[in-house]
């Protein structure tokens, strides 16, 4: 289920995305605050696909731990004429088939200078 929301990204609309979300799901790009239930989550998508449109997820790693999911990755996406590549290591807890939580953990430093540099 965490590789097919990790696709939904390059192909979906908000809508599908947020689809994956428990209603009090908390998603955390660790840097920021967080975002509490699916709604915020969405409102979130909204914004941040229409600033970057789709981004593509190229997972390196994955395991799972009973509800766990953890995955390395790099995310892929554009900035305006520049292609914005970024390592991130993402947990997700996921129960009765709908994501939780999820953390995302990466270089805030590094996404700033590139955002910059665009």
């Amino acid at each position: 289920m965490v590789t097919a929301f990790c696709a939904e990204w390059g192909v979906g609309t908000p809508e599908s995305i947020a689809a994956y979300f428990s209603e009090d799901a908390v998603y955390h790009n660790i840097p920021m605050p967080p975002l509490i239930g699916k709604a915020a989550i969405l409102d979130f998508l909204h914004g941040f696909i229409g600033t970057f449109g789709r981004i593509d997820f190229t997972i390196h790693h994955q395991a799972m731990v009973g509800d766990t999911v953890l995955n390395e990755r790099t995310d892929r996406f554009m900035l305006g004429e520049k292609r914005i590549e970024l390592p991130v290591m993402g947990t997700f807890e996921v129960r009765d088939g709908k994501i939780v939580a999820w953390r995302d953990y990466f270089d805030m430093g590094q996404f700033t200078a590139m955002n910059q540099e665009a």
